[in-house]
């Protein structure tokens, strides 16, 4: 859901997985993992788990499509220690407490698709002030970004698990966020697949019933076709109206870091488009908090 899948991957030597039995030599940072496991051994015993929600909801339309690339030494180092302190597998079970969750009550953003984790990140680290709960299905990048929150010191960061729809629906309460970032999520740009890209009008429903009055909703993408698409929808829905006064695209604001995915595709001429919305606060609902 993110840029990522276009990152070439790692060929370095293989090493051995980051929990080893006494007596095992230790990782080498930087060191592509494999690790061979028992049938039914967890990828990870005190990481992410492989499908949090299981078979409990329905198996709709999925807006992603999880990737399998190599894990380093590094990456499971940091599945394992920090998982337990930074991780949430999206299982739909429980309704959580964002303010427990970071430990204040600090706005909170939700991110989904952070690829690598490196403008989640970059972002992070400028508005220390905002809580960002960052939602990916792949493993590689998951560790990545615990990694960087850990050598940053970013302590308001957390790493979601698995389907961010389940997530909205299932264990967030009502006007819970202060805004959600989706940048570069799959274009799906076959026609037969448009039904799976993420920014459609009942997705949309789910997402103004989280989000506060006046929050925002920022997408961006370098796919033409889906820009308009995204431009369309959002304008056409009750809850949310443009922050450009001409209805058109935003220029990338600040807080966007310019990714090495992006840099690329403006070399090649691509054209990236930044779309901010802002949830609308109607003249008979009470301000929230009120």
């Amino acid at each position: 859901m993110s840029d990522s899948h276009n990152a070439p991957e790692a060929t370095r030597p293989a090493a051995p997985a980051s929990a080893e039995p006494a007596g095992q030599p230790a990782h080498v940072p930087g060191v592509s993992v494999r690790h061979t496991r028992a049938k039914g051994e967890p990828r990870f015993p005190d990481g992410p788990r492989a499908d949090p929600a299981g078979s409990h909801f329905e198996r709709r339309i999925r807006s992603f499509q999880p990737r399998r690339s190599r894990v380093t030494a590094g990456q499971a180092d940091a599945l394992q220690r920090l998982w337990p302190k930074w991780g949430l597998d999206i299982d739909g079970q429980r309704v959580i407490d964002l303010a427990e969750l970071f430990g204040n009550d600090n706005p909170v953003v939700l991110e989904i698709g952070f690829g690598m984790g490196e403008a989640t990140a970059q972002m992070a680290s400028a508005d220390p002030g905002t809580n960002i709960l960052a939602v990916d299905v792949h493993t590689p990048g998951q560790g990545n970004l615990l990694n960087l929150a850990d050598q940053n010191g970013l302590s308001n960061v957390r790493v979601g698990n698995g389907d961010a729809i389940i997530l909205l629906r299932e264990m967030l309460t009502p006007d819970a966020l202060d805004g959600l970032r989706v940048y570069f999520p799959d274009p799906w740009p076959k026609k037969r697949h448009h039904k799976r890209r993420l920014i459609q009008p009942e997705f949309l429903d789910l997402v103004a019933t989280r989000i506060r009055p006046g929050g925002i909703v920022h997408c961006a993408t370098d796919w033409e076709p889906y820009a308009e698409q995204m431009l369309e929808v959002l304008t056409a829905h009750p809850e949310f109206e443009n922050t450009r006064s001409d209805g058109g695209f935003s220029p990338r604001p600040d807080f966007r870091p310019l990714t090495r995915f992006e840099g690329q595709g403006l070399d090649k001429g691509h054209v990236v488009n930044d779309l901010l919305f802002r949830r609308v606060q109607h003249h008979n609902q009470p301000p929230t908090g009120a």
